[in-house]
């Protein structure tokens, strides 16, 4: 992880461990909490569980470095699962910061209140996956003790840090509505703050001397909708960054008014760390022994260092620790690390057989989240690698710099992708080539559908009753053989071959019963295989034991987009992918085909669909074929992408009539 702090990481850890609160009779509530429980919100839709009174936070700098931040939050529970709302955490850093308040309280709907203190408060490490993590969150729960709907939770906490970092990011609102938001700077006599809000409309923050003052209010409950943008990428977020005044003495790290100035600075962190030495020299030369092209070579080290096990260490955070590399050498001894470890390994045995690469630094979730207009190392958590590569090696995941020419992009965190591709989630974002004065923002390479298909073949007999005998075969590649991959590798091969039969089940043949399921993984191709054989009573209907009605998409397509509201708040966002199927019908004895539906041709400016029929060598022949572009389609086009996707569906939908000779 390229480590960064951000409240929808805190709020999805906080939801996602809940813990029993043992609560205190009595204590005096906070004016600003009884103000914030008094607050009479709007009438919501029955799904919205909870509603946000109040959410703010008032952050102090000091010359020094030190920086205190107060946080206080109240929550008005709606829905009896608005009860997992009624949780508080307060993170730090053991190196360099402390919490030095934290405490919560309870109104119950019944009236009575509750106080949550030093008693009733865990304090856990951030993550799981990390051998050892200077980052922690102290955390109180209060859901089992919540009464019904109504109740009011709220929290405050006081935390002090010193750290190097002059920038900061903050959501005014998570997926809740949210009456009234604020974000208070204060900075030294003489410095200034500039502030940036993204999925807003701009607002002025209110200033006095250098203190500074965002808010907003009644923001809107975030609807989970199919398809769209991350919630990170949706809530209101402000960015912000404060710098000293002319002559003003700081201990603080640089700013940044450029992304020149952030490439050089993490070049400064990650350059000397990726020096190979002879025990990486040498490994690196062994695994390419065999290569015979430069894409080859590449090829051999990805698999190398993505097999390597994900482990963090995270030290040194608020100094800039948690954006270093360990050393390539103590990488390699130890056979772990995260993903700029992994990074930074990799270049060091590229170096090796004298390839060159540099660092990316990249948001993963959400290719849309980083905003060009705000230069800062705060905006990735995440870190993959360019590889500098000549004319005559060829791959989609190849993007063209301007000062250091051919990039082929990879993740080597990302187990089940192969050099050559880039995980859909992180084609198309900005992303930062970390390379000294000629680093900068770059938009990653995006694969074109042709480089995520899936060819389908299936051979279906159907019986005069209905039923049928079927086999499919699915020959995947890129993202659409990932999909399958990490589908195949995250489970058990009990719990695969259920998953094969819900699909099949869900997706077409209901009840159907599974025979053979042969999965096969060709990762190093970037190509995965499966063939099911299974059986279906009643796949087609018989009327009258003369006609036998069926549907001929037998299974369904994978990642299908299914977009039935008739509005919409949030963009779209579809996926770059191609799928081809030919489906051959062995008809029953005595029956001919009566009604085939029309073919269809469907094309739109992010996609074409086309369906037809054949009889051919006494069977009918069922072929469609989709091709997907990646696109972002903002919500006032969302009648246009619900009419393509609809038009599909009733098409595939629509029934074939065999009737008896």
């Amino acid at each position: 992880m390229l480590y960064r702090f951000t409240g929808l990481a805190l709020f999805l850890f906080v939801l996602a461990a809940p813990a029993r609160a043992v609560a205190t009779v009595g204590d005096e509530v906070p004016a600003w909490l009884r103000q914030a429980a008094s607050a009479t919100a709007p009438v919501y839709d029955r799904k919205v569980p909870a509603v946000v009174l109040h959410r703010e936070e008032n952050v102090t700098v000091g010359a020094d470095g030190r920086v205190t931040t107060t946080k206080t939050y109240a929550v008005r529970m709606l829905t009896r699962e608005g009860r997992s709302s009624a949780t508080a955490g307060a993170l730090y850093i053991t190196d360099t910061g402390k919490v030095n308040e934290f405490k919560a309280w309870l109104l119950r709907a019944s009236g009575t209140v509750k106080k949550y203190g030093k008693d009733e408060t865990l304090d856990l490490a951030l993550s799981d996956d990390d051998v050892y993590n200077e980052a922690r969150i102290k955390r109180i729960s209060a859901a089992d003790d919540v009464d019904g709907p109504g109740a009011v939770f709220g929290y405050q906490s006081v935390s002090e840090e010193r750290t190097v970092f002059t920038q900061s990011d903050w959501n005014f609102q998570f997926q809740l509505p949210t009456l009234v938001s604020r974000y208070t700077l204060t900075l030294p006599a003489g410095w200034h703050a500039r502030g940036l809000l993204f999925n807003h409309k701009g607002v002025e923050p209110t200033v006095s001397g250098s203190t500074y003052t965002w808010e907003l209010r009644n923001l809107p409950y975030i609807e989970d909708e199919p398809d769209s943008p991350s919630v990170d990428n949706l809530v209101p977020r402000l960015a912000v960054s404060f710098l000293p005044g002319d002559g003003a003495r700081s201990a603080m790290g640089p700013s940044f008014a450029t992304w020149g100035e952030v490439s050089r600075w993490l070049s400064t962190l990650h350059d000397p760390q990726a020096e190979p030495d002879d025990a990486i020299a040498t490994k690196a030369r062994e695994i390419t022994a065999s290569a015979k092209t430069e894409l080859e070579k590449i090829q051999a080290i990805g698999r190398y260092v993505q097999n390597i096990q994900y482990i963090s260490i995270q030290i040194g955070l608020n100094r800039g620790g948690g954006m270093r590399p360990h050393r390539a050498s103590e990488v390699f001894a130890k056979n772990y690390g995260d993903c700029k470890d992994k990074a930074n390994l990799m270049r060091a045995m590229l170096r090796a057989v004298h390839i060159s690469s540099y660092p990316v630094g990249i948001y993963s979730g959400d290719r849309t989240y980083v905003r060009e207009e705000w230069p800062s190392p705060q905006q990735f958590n995440h870190c993959i690698i360019a590889v500098r590569v000549a004319d005559e090696t060829q791959s989609p995941a190849i993007v063209s710099h301007p000062k250091l020419g051919r990039l082929l992009i990879f993740d080597a965190t990302d187990d089940n992708t192969p050099v050559g591709d880039l995980p859909d989630h992180e084609q198309g974002s900005w992303a930062l080539i970390v390379a000294g004065d000629d680093g900068g923002l770059l938009r990653m390479p995006v694969t074109p559908p042709e480089s995520n298909r899936l060819e389908r073949t299936a051979e279906v007999t159907l019986a005069p009753n209905g039923s049928i005998t079927a086999s499919v075969h699915d020959r995947a590649s890129g993202q659409e053989a990932v999909q399958m991959r990490r589908a195949f590798n995250w489970r058990s091969r009990a719990d695969f071959d259920k998953a094969i039969e819900r699909w099949i089940s869900t997706g077409g043949a209901t009840g159907a019963k599974l025979g053979r399921v042969a999965p096969v993984d060709s990762r190093a191709e970037g190509r995965f295989a499966v063939d099911v054989e299974f059986t279906a009573e009643r796949y087609g209907q018989s009327m009258q034991d003369r006609l036998l009605v069926f549907k001929p998409t037998v299974v369904a397509r994978g990642g299908s987009v299914w977009l039935v509201e008739a509005t919409r708040t949030h963009p779209v966002v579809l996926e770059s992918e191609t799928f081809n199927e030919t489906v051959s019908f062995k008809l029953p004895a005595g029956f001919e085909v009566d009604e085939v539906p029309d073919a269809v041709k469907i094309t739109s400016d992010f996609g074409v669909y086309m369906a037809s029929f054949e009889m051919k060598d006494g069977q009918l022949v069922f072929t469609r074929s989709l091709v997907q572009r990646a696109a972002t389609i903002p919500a006032d086009k969302y009648a246009d992408v619900r009419a393509f996707f609809g038009r599909i569906r009733a098409s595939e939908e629509s029934p074939v009539v065999l009737a008896r000779k």
